[in-house]
């Protein structure tokens, strides 16, 4: 049978040869940490330690904003040492709390509870105690996904292991190191939402994942793993989808749950298992630094709240000076001012370009060729919706499907003229919203 997919997408130049082989490893602990307070979709978080006090791994230095954020904890034992405006990975400056850390590694007390006793309420509890969300692109709070409305029944939970970014592995390297605990967490996830089907998404370029997988689900009846065919961008949550179900989630902002489906990322996951049996805050994950210019390429276990600055010190540095940074992927990434840039519990790379490699190319007039709608995913026509955009014609844009956009990048990624097409439409969202709002 052949391998799934959507209609739509691009094939971009395959980089994960530098770190796919690089095994997990934990990195040392950092001397300090920035924690912000927005590292999710929703309200931020909202501090409840003040400068001086001491804090322990996992403790709660800042509670969710509302029902659609979630809590922030301690990566560290130490002292508060700042609160205030840090970078944050979008490329903005942003709320965080700055910890100084004791040298140690003391955590709050966990527990070590069996799962199977649980009841739907405590499991969501813990989650959401536990300040986990998505852990592969937006950081939507886990604990909300698990909360439908009553019309809208869960009957299949989807595990997104596509990983269709350039360079990046390290959901890779978990599904090949902690498949176990990936598989207890989607049955926790299956159990939340009384869904009596499981879905493990993985592309075909990833075959050791695949058969460990199906090898460790093999008398599991109700979980099935899927190879994916490779290309960009089979990880978005409606692509993925339609690919493992040929369900298609509505335009027009509609949700995974209008077809019975939660999707999360197999990170998240394990975020959930150790959430719920452990009472684990999510205070650490595995990132992967990568680019032909860093020295040792790796993926690092690493705490929340850890500058990239001190992740590349621990691969070694960089070979030849650094012209771009990349926060993410090279195709749904954001490019940022300063390596003292702190992670957040969705950094799932760092990516670290020479001059080469940054395309810093100047914008031409658009060749009406067409290649962008050819290759959206989405069935939009990037090109109306940017000519809009650039005569302020929001209203325009809107028609056009700004709003559905989900910014994987494969127009820019074609576009001849090299047109900032992604950054165009992010524009129409901020205005179309900002209007909706008054």
């Amino acid at each position: 049978m052949g391998l799934k997919t959507f209609p739509g997408g691009i094939h971009p130049h395959h980089s994960k040869k530098y770190s796919e082989n690089a095994s997990i490893e934990e990195m040392t602990l950092p001397k300090k940490v920035v924690i912000p307070l927005s590292q999710h979709i929703g309200a931020p978080a909202k501090p409840i330690v003040k400068v001086g006090d001491e804090v322990l791994v996992g403790q709660k230095i800042a509670e969710a904003g509302g029902f659609v954020s979630i809590s922030m904890h301690s990566s560290i034992s130490g002292k508060v040492s700042k609160i205030g405006k840090f970078h944050h990975p979008a490329g903005t400056m942003a709320d965080a709390i700055e910890i100084t850390g004791d040298g140690e590694d003391n955590w709050i007390e966990l527990v070590d509870d069996s799962v199977e006793d649980l009841s739907i309420e405590e499991l969501k509890k813990r989650i959401s105690e536990a300040g986990v969300c998505g852990m592969g692109g937006a950081g939507f709070p886990t604990h909300v996904k698990l909360s439908p409305p009553a019309e809208n029944p869960i009957d299949t939970v989807i595990l997104n292991g596509v990983e269709c970014e350039p360079y990046l592995t390290a959901d890779y390297r978990i599904m090949l190191e902690n498949a176990e605990e990936i598989i207890a967490g989607l049955k926790l996830l299956m159990s939340a939402v009384n869904a009596s089907k499981g879905i493990i998404g993985v592309e075909a370029n990833k075959p050791k994942a695949i058969n460990h997988l199906k090898e460790l689900t093999k008398n599991e009846p109700n979980i099935k793993v899927v190879g994916l065919k490779v290309k960009y961008p089979q990880g978005a949550e409606k692509q993925l989808i339609y690919a493992a179900t040929k369900c298609k989630v509505p335009n027009k902002g509609g949700l995974p749950m209008a077809v019975g489906v939660v999707v999360q990322n197999v990170a998240t996951a394990i975020a959930v298992y150790e959430a719920a049996r452990y009472k684990k805050p999510l205070v650490e994950r595995v990132i992967t630094i990568s680019g032909k210019i860093v020295k040792d390429p790796k993926n690092i276990k690493a705490r929340v709240g850890t500058f990239y600055q001190d992740l590349l010190e621990y691969c070694g540095g960089t070979s030849s000076e650094i012209a771009k940074v990349i926060s993410g992927g090279p195709m749904m990434g954001f490019a940022v001012p300063t390596l003292e840039t702190p992670m957040t519990k969705t950094s799932s790379g760092v990516l670290l370009f020479d001059s080469k490699e940054a395309h810093k190319d100047d914008e031409n007039t658009c060749l009406r060729c067409g290649r962008c709608v050819d290759v959206c995913p989405m069935n939009l026509v990037p090109s109306l919706i940017v000519n809009d955009v650039k005569y302020d014609d929001f209203d325009g844009a809107l028609k056009y499907g700004a709003l559905d956009c989900v910014k994987c990048g494969s127009c820019a990624y074609v576009c001849p003229s090299h047109i900032k097409l992604i950054q165009w439409i992010d524009i129409a969202k901020i205005k179309i919203a900002e209007k909706n709002r008054k």
